[in-house]
């Protein structure tokens, strides 16, 4: 059976769910207490669920209502997003990002492909590199956005996620038994002696050096090759791998965010939807 919902509906829908009230709900839109009832009435009539259960002071959503909540917010945002892009001209210009090459494919190729539908005429550079070299290519002006770990005191960024770095290890493979442990880490020194080295230290566990990589793709192949285990952030670990949590022996290394900074001197309006797009990205990955 096909379901056809209106999008008037479903954005009544989301004001009695959000306000928890049918009067509030009215007041929100616009509309009377009595034709809130009525939508939600037909909406529900449509779905054939009850979406909300009805008490003195005021609704609740049922557990079919949750559901549907998340697909209505999309599918409202989606056509608020397609209207504003009708009305507005085309937009111009260079947006040069710099972000970690681990949510390349992830997240920067669902960005771009909801921004380029949009804004074909925009030239988009991307830049994959350290956390270091972006910060300071930004403060050089050479990125208007960049998506970097923050690992250390908060810089008041922008957090797009919390993702913090953990042990992994190959199912297959159980190469976290072995003693001294062979470890895959970074080439370059400070953050994994002063995170990764320190982590296996304050546990007491002998390791050895199996694998240094400059990337991070690197690192994922030696874990997935079975040569060792590597740090690697939670939301990064490959099919076929898990994270070593406490019950290992193990735990967390750090407690990184990946935040969002902006070139001040950035003022275009494809860099505020460029940067709009990224965050949308991120917020679908969580």
């Amino acid at each position: 059976m096909t379901v056809r919902l209106d999008s008037d509906l479903l954005r009544t829908f989301l004001a009695v769910a959000e306000s928890g009230n049918f009067t509030r709900a009215a007041e929100t839109v616009g509309r009377t207490q009595s034709a809130i009832s009525m939508q939600i009435k037909r909406l529900e009539e449509v779905v054939g669920e009850v979406l909300f259960e009805r008490g003195a002071r005021g609704v609740t959503l049922t557990r079919r209502g949750g559901d549907l909540v998340a697909n209505a917010r999309r599918i409202v945002s989606l056509l608020d997003e397609t209207a504003a892009s009708m009305r507005s001209a085309p937009l111009g210009g260079p947006v040069r990002i710099g972000l970690p090459e681990e949510y390349g494919q992830p997240v920067l190729s669902r960005a771009l492909g909801a921004f380029a539908q949009r804004h074909a005429q925009v030239e988009v550079t991307v830049r994959f590199g350290y956390s270091a070299s972006q910060m300071a290519a930004l403060a050089a002006g050479e990125l208007d956005l960049a998506v970097v770990f923050e690992w250390q005191e908060p810089s008041g960024a922008e957090v797009l996620m919390d993702d913090p770095t953990v042990w992994v290890t190959s199912n297959r493979h159980q190469l976290h038994e072995e003693r001294p442990l062979p470890i895959a880490v970074y080439s370059r020194e400070g953050w994994s002696r002063e995170y990764v080295l320190a982590s296996l230290e304050r546990r007491g566990i002998d390791y050895r050096f199996a694998y240094t990589s400059d990337t991070t793709n690197g690192l994922l192949l030696a874990v997935t090759a079975g040569l060792a285990v590597a740090p690697i952030s939670r939301s990064n670990i490959p099919p076929d791998c898990r994270e070593l949590t406490e019950a290992d022996g193990f735990g967390q290394i750090d407690r990184t965010r990946v935040v969002l900074h902006r070139n001040p001197r950035a003022n275009s309006e494809a860099v505020d939807v460029m940067a709009s797009a990224i965050r949308e990205a991120f917020h679908q990955r969580r």
